[in-house]
């Protein structure tokens, strides 16, 4: 059986969705915090048990029976390392067959504040000795894309990533891609993919290309790194996060979210979805 953590969540929901159309449903477990709120997961006959990052012993009988797990990165920020032990020990413990995790962009050498805890992941589950494939995920498109009507609106982009290239992808590209190592008939312990989207574009381009497609000039305007802090406060995030998020895009401009292997859409069988089709889908 393959199992999915946070598969109540937006990229673990895509993988249950691409898993369903390539394996039986009672080949595939959704491991989630509060089943109550997977019932459409169980309507497809999908198994689905809870399993809490931050309860350690609903994680072991939790993988009962799972031969292959992805692990999804937890949200919260600051904790996930511990969450992410919980998981490692857990599959360790049941004599998971293969651990997919999804990391971060060059995890391994990224400065971002982000990369710090996939690093560590990754270090967690080298020293459990577990066959293991890390799937280093880029940005995700819809980090911008969701935003796309107040660019419009504000007729402004704002950001700091300069003129660094940002090569995102799709949530579905990148669930398509834990779909196809999940389900490769090679086998896929011992990996690192570095996965992005094929062709990259600046902030620049990307205001240009939201004016073409909406009919409204918007503008970039990039900012020091403390400016975008404060205006993704203004908005509504916590503190931390937004330093986080403003040191994302600072380091992107040093070329940190770029990567132009194509490995991903090598992997997917398919080009990734383009920004031009991740915008038209919204406008």
């Amino acid at each position: 059986m393959i199992a999915v953590t946070g598969a109540n969540g937006q990229l673990g929901q895509l993988v249950i969705k691409n898993l369903l159309e390539k394996t039986a449903a009672t080949n595939i477990v959704a491991l989630v915090r509060d089943p109550q709120k997977a019932t459409a997961l169980a309507e497809l006959g999908v198994t689905v048990r809870q399993a809490d990052y931050n309860q350690p012993a609903s994680l072991v009988p939790a993988l009962q029976g799972v031969t292959k797990l992805l692990l999804i990165s937890g949200s919260e920020i600051g904790k996930r390392l511990p969450q992410h032990q919980a998981v490692i020990d857990a599959a360790k413990a049941q004599g998971v067959s293969l651990l997919a995790y999804t990391s971060l962009l060059k995890a391994d050498v990224s400065p971002m504040l982000l990369a710090a805890e996939h690093k560590a992941t990754e270090q967690a589950i080298r020293e459990a000795g577990i066959p293991a494939v890390i799937l280093r995920n880029g940005w995700y498109s819809e980090n911008y894309t969701q935003a796309v009507q107040h660019n419009i609106s504000s007729g402004i982009v704002m950001g700091t990533a300069a003129e660094g290239k940002l090569h995102t992808a799709s949530r579905q590209d990148y669930a398509e891609a834990a779909v196809a190592v999940l389900l490769a008939e090679q086998p896929q312990a011992g990996k690192v993919y570095e996965l992005a989207g094929d062709h990259g574009f600046t902030l620049a381009e990307f205001a240009a290309t939201v004016s073409r497609l909406a009919g409204k000039t918007v503008h970039f305007n990039n900012i020091s790194q403390a400016e975008y802090t404060d205006v993704l406060c203004q908005i509504g995030l916590p503190h931390g996060l937004a330093e986080i998020l403003a040191d994302s895009e600072a380091q992107a401009a040093k070329g940190f979210l770029a990567d132009d292997s194509q490995t991903l859409s090598k992997l997917i069988g398919r080009p990734t979805t383009t920004l031009e089709q991740s915008l038209a889908s919204i406008l």
